[in-house]
């Protein structure tokens, strides 16, 4: 693995581009496959208290989220060894010995990717609890539920998985929700998926909060003309297995292209107030996730991915601050 660059502020996030493979692309030049990965804090909480790490498990996405700057271009899926050569990098820049005494450790698997669909997702959090000293680990995996044989697979063995190394409430699972509207959600998301049934159905086997089970999240990024009505969130899923989490429409290049509008204006509280309350109305504890704005000019944020902006000719405002973060273009 070789890092191409990194940058960001070490009191919030940083970025990393990091290239792992190379191979001829004809004509005497070279193909470089090159991914993110993402350190972050949670300010006023410090790094000794919570660490977040997002690593990417393929070389684009093949779904092509709407909002997404990290889908298509999609060149194949990484390696177990790949997405653990993400994490090693990040954790020995701050704890060379690999110990890491850290409580709250997170590791997801959100940054480039839909992980459901790369077997090696599996391997790699199988192996983790191997490699690293790290009595806080947690993993958390975020997922647009695809309907695949690959995926049926993945989720199938994801719960051995969780039963065996993650347990007693160290692995948090999302499925990326966004809007009610089925018609809406496939425009969102465009790709043969799980409905709300079959997410239930799955969550409900998944999680046993009685246990100490994490309760299985439901992210909602609501967007301007998409609907949210808690009513249909609650006719499928039990707010005793389900949270519900709100978070902004990050200001990425594909949302500002697309003319998408959050629902959620990080800097009014009045915005949100109206969605917070009719999940919570219908039984749901709920999370609003603001987080640090920051975030989003060094584009560490969810959906976000600074290669997009480099090679964009637009991008939108109060995000990816490429000057102030120095960042620089890479040949691919």
């Amino acid at each position: 693995m070789r890092v191409l660059a990194e940058y960001g502020n070490e009191e919030i996030a940083k970025v990393y581009v990091v290239q792992l493979r190379e191979d001829e692309a004809g004509n005497g030049k070279s193909r470089k496959y090159v991914v993110e990965c993402v350190e972050s804090v949670q300010p006023p909480i410090p790094r000794e208290k919570k660490w977040v790490l997002i690593v990417s498990t393929m070389f684009g996405c093949p779904i092509k989220c709407k909002f997404c700057d990290a889908g298509g271009d999609y060149l194949g899926k990484l390696t177990a060894e790949e997405i653990l050569a993400q994490i090693a990098y990040i954790v020995r820049r701050r704890f060379p010995d690999n110990y890491v005494p850290i409580p709250k450790f997170k590791i997801q698997f959100a940054r480039m990717g839909e992980p459901s669909l790369n077997p090696a997702v599996l391997e790699a959090m199988r192996r983790l609890p191997e490699i690293l000293d790290a009595p806080g680990l947690n993993v958390s995996l975020s997922t647009i539920a695809p309907k695949t044989n690959t995926a049926e697979k993945f989720f199938e063995e994801l719960i051995e998985i969780k039963e065996q190394y993650y347990s007693r409430g160290r692995f948090q699972l999302q499925f990326s929700i966004h809007t009610t509207d089925v018609d809406k959600r496939n425009e969102l998301i465009p790709i043969k998926k799980w409905s709300f049934e079959e997410i239930a159905a799955y969550g409900d086997r998944f999680s046993s909060p009685e246990s100490g089970d994490k309760k299985v999240t439901l992210n909602f990024a609501p967007a301007v003309g998409y609907p949210l009505d808690a009513k249909v969130i609650r006719k499928h899923f039990d707010p005793s297995k389900f949270i519900i989490k709100i978070t902004p429409l990050n200001p990425t290049v594909r949302s500002h292209e697309q003319s998408l509008q959050s629902l959620i204006d990080p800097y009014d509280s009045k915005s949100s107030q109206r969605v917070v309350e009719m999940f919570e109305k219908e039984g749901f504890e709920v999370i609003l996730s603001i987080g640090e704005l920051e975030e989003n000019k060094i584009g560490s944020n969810c959906g976000q991915y600074v290669q997009r902006a480099i090679h964009s000719r637009a991008k939108p405002e109060s995000s990816y601050d490429l000057e102030k973060y120095g960042v620089r273009i890479f040949p691919s």
